[in-house]
């Protein structure tokens, strides 16, 4: 799959841009992170690649043609993508398997019955998000890590090219957040899918993302590989924060953490 976005805008006003020129293109096998300060336009991103809102120029385009999650030709685009939203938000009165049979849907007519390769589908998208042991538990009675998990398995269900999810790592634990960040790169790198996520961790993004969208102001961000988006410099100007690097080696791995330092002194440029 190559998604792109070309020249897209969006504004909840007329004349006040939130989102403004923006423009990337993203393959499958690759892992993109969105960042930027609280009311940047993170979610509304989201919701514009979804056909939750209408672009007000530009637009989004799935091998080259043009792509309207909203239209009656929307069906296409929800049987190659799916969606996470965060779990905090949800609420369920079903069991864990119930949950994730709903990821069926666009392959079900309006009063369709599972059948076995919809049960098929949903056990292994379970088994890949570690939720199979809980299938039968109801989702109001399971912890945030494994409602999360749930929901992954939910969109997995729908065997997507696509999977945008939004903060999914949000509100967890250490352990939960290391899970989540492991399967977006499993699913990225092994399964080949295009992963898009939001993150307010910079940590997170250089852990897991090939290529991250950084906001910065009036509707302008700056795209690209993650390390090289991911400067001082330019978290200086998408937050307004002076920010030291952090590094240390684990496993052979080296761990890198952004740590603000304190305010951009007033009247400073960039």
């Amino acid at each position: 799959m190559k998604l792109e976005l070309r020249n897209a805008a969006f504004s909840y006003e007329k004349g006040k841009p939130l989102l403004e020129n923006i423009s990337l293109t993203a393959y499958s096998g690759e892992a993109w992170a969105i960042l930027g300060k609280n009311g940047i336009g993170k979610t509304t991103l989201l919701r514009c690649l979804l056909g939750f809102r209408r672009w007000t120029s530009g637009g989004l385009y799935l091998d080259g043609k043009p792509a309207d999650p909203a239209s009656a030709g929307g069906r296409r685009f929800w049987r190659r993508a799916a969606y996470v939203p965060q779990a905090g938000r949800q609420a369920f009165p079903c069991t864990v398997e119930e949950n994730v049979l709903l990821g069926r849907g666009a392959y079900l007519g309006l009063f369709g019955q599972p059948g076995r390769r919809d049960i098929e589908a949903a056990e292994k998208a379970m088994a890949m998000a570690g939720v199979l042991g809980i299938r039968g538990k109801n989702c109001g009675e399971i912890s945030g890590g494994q409602l999360q998990m749930t929901l992954i398995a939910r969109a997995l269900a729908s065997e997507p090219e696509l999977l945008i999810m939004d903060e999914p790592e949000t509100g967890l634990d250490f352990r939960n957040q290391l899970m989540v960040l492991g399967l977006i790169r499993k699913l990225a790198h092994e399964r080949n899918l295009l992963v898009i996520f939001n993150t307010h961790y910079p940590e997170h993004a250089l852990d897991t993302a090939d290529r991250t969208l950084l906001f910065l102001e009036n509707g302008r961000a700056l795209s690209g590989p993650t390390e090289e988006v991911l400067t001082g410099e330019n978290m200086r100007a998408a937050f307004g924060v002076e920010v030291v690097r952090a590094e240390a080696e684990y496993r052979g791995k080296t761990l890198v953490s952004l740590i603000p330092a304190g305010f951009r002194e007033e009247g400073e440029n960039g």
